[in-house]
């Protein structure tokens, strides 16, 4: 269903874009042919000219599986920790949580970034170095390795759909600035920037990803400086000091609170639970393992999730400071689009076209990544055993198509869950819970452990999964629906984290503790 756009970019005199929902028949599109959308629109072919550039030149160096998912192993500090902070800092980040700390404050940037950068400093200190040590292609290879096949398959299972909801928000959130400059159909541009942002990913892999990164996070920070810097001098009539200092005393005092009293078991609960899925639900996923076995050694691995946890939250205050100071910057706060909104009211048409450039760079940076990690567990995980026993061992030839087949799969299916029109928040949040209420807990076990029983992993993941699958397809919002919420009002993806603690600790009871693999972290 396409998606109502609520609000415009300007330019001096003006108004590029239509307030009118997207796709509806008789929509008046913006206007093709102005001065401001000529010059983006050269902006932005020049732009994607570059990737694909770089795709070609890296597509010409990928030679073996590990080439194309992993960049040969061969990353230095500076590219792993670009490629971290790119991968999640994308429309989440920039556009999604400004809008959610405009209207709940400061609680709304729990998930992303404050969660995210909580992950980064975990994975560093816990995750990172035995993680690299142990020479995977995938992370379901570790739940092989610890558990089984058995639970590698169910991990494969868990983690390819987790994705989609992600992959998604990023096609809609580009798809939805694109709707508002061209005029076409939400759907389509959903359509269009599928093809567009996963072509180059498709030629390069891995390689390509990264560089193409390191150009993109250049534009990221150009625009949140320029954004940034014309908040506070709008702000503070000309002085940077004086917007920061009404930032911080005439925002919303409401929006610095975490708890309020009438609700302070509730609130501390829902934050809770929100900070656990953006910061141990993101653990045990393909995407940042696969920047962890992409460094060149353990140590960088490690050093590289330091210095992204504290890039990546020095990003995040840029939405966190326009959320928080909409109400003082705009005449009426919208829904959402905030961002689009304060940067169409305060810059000048050149800083739009950069600003708009940082944007769809965040975007495009998020969505090969976010795209190329389900797809090699899709295809060599889940695919390529079942060919090997059909067919034989796969040429290296054959195995490179075969991931290159499974981007386009994920990309394909990323599309249909996009064009279902969910919101982007809702999206992205039940993708990072997948992994926290099924994968956690055996994956810390796994690291932490030298012997963990072989059905732990299995039980832990079917057990969690199961709860968290039937409180979402019930629409519960709390643990045991409307029947406990009157009680305790329990978010129910703590709860389901827990059930599956509780399954995976009854397995290192007998009869199952003769099965524990006794294998050495």
């Amino acid at each position: 269903m396409p998606v109502a756009v609520k609000r415009c970019l300007r330019t001096s005199s003006t108004c590029i874009c239509s307030d009118e929902p997207a796709g509806r028949k008789g929509h008046r599109a913006c206007e093709p042919m102005s001065p401001f959308v000529i010059a983006f629109s050269i902006s932005l072919l020049a732009y994607m000219c570059v990737m694909y550039a770089i795709g070609y030149w890296a597509q010409r160096r990928v030679t073996t599986v590990d080439d194309y998912v992993l960049a040969g192993r061969s990353l230095p500090v500076s590219l792993t920790t670009i490629t971290m902070i790119t991968t999640w800092f994308g429309a989440e980040s920039l556009m999604t949580t400004t809008d959610e700390v405009a209207h709940a404050g400061w609680r709304g940037a729990l998930l992303d970034p404050i969660g995210i950068a909580l992950c980064l400093v975990i994975t560093g200190g816990l995750v990172a170095k035995p993680m690299w040590r142990m020479n995977l292609l995938t992370i379901p290879d570790f739940f092989r390795q610890r558990y089984g096949q058995r639970a590698e398959t169910l991990v494969s299972l868990v983690l390819v759909p987790s994705y989609f909801g992600w992959i998604a928000a990023q096609y809609l959130a580009l798809a939805t600035i694109l709707t508002q400059l061209y005029g076409l159909s939400l759907n389509h541009w959903i359509v269009i920037v599928a093809i567009a942002g996963t072509g180059y990913a498709l030629m390069g892999g891995m390689l390509s990803i990264t560089w193409t990164d390191t150009l993109q996070l250049g534009f990221i920070l150009l625009g949140l400086v320029v954004l940034g810097y014309q908040i506070l001098m709008t702000l503070g009539d000309g002085s940077l000091v004086a917007g920061w200092l009404r930032a911080r005393h005439q925002s919303p005092v409401e929006h610095w609170l975490l708890t309020r009293p009438e609700t302070f078991w509730p609130d501390v609960l829902a934050a809770l639970s929100v900070l656990a899925i953006g910061a141990l639900g993101n653990l045990p996923v393909q995407d940042l393992m696969q920047r962890i076995f992409s460094a060149r050694s353990a140590e960088v691995a490690q050093a590289a999730c330091f210095w992204a946890a504290g890039g990546y939250l020095l990003m995040g205050l840029l939405p966190i400071g326009t959320g928080l100071t909409a109400s003082l910057l705009l005449h009426q706060v919208p829904e959402e689009g905030i961002l689009t909104a304060v940067a169409g009211r305060i810059l000048s048409a050149p800083l739009q076209i950069i600003f708009l450039l940082a944007i769809i760079s965040a975007v495009l940076s998020t969505i090969v990544s976010a795209v190329m990690a389900p797809a090699a567990v899709l295809a060599h995980n889940l695919v390529e055993p079942l060919a090997a026993r059909r067919w034989g061992k796969l040429s290296s030839a054959q195995a490179l198509l075969l991931q290159r087949g499974a981007v386009v799969t994920i990309a394909s299916a990323s599309v249909l869950l996009a064009l279902s029109g969910r919101g982007a928040f809702e999206l992205v949040q039940d993708a990072y819970a997948m992994s926290l209420v099924g994968m956690f807990v055996p994956f810390v076990a796994g690291i932490l452990c030298s012997r963990v029983p072989a059905a732990g992993a299995s039980c832990a993941l079917l057990v969690g999964t199961s709860c968290w699958l039937w409180h979402v397809l019930m629409g519960w919002e709390f643990f045991g629906g409307p029947a406990l919420a009157g009680v305790i009002a329990v978010p129910h993806e703590l709860a389901d984290t827990l059930l599956s603690g509780i399954a995976f600790c009854a397995c290192l009871l007998p009869p199952f503790s003769r099965r524990a693999s006794g294998l050495e972290s």
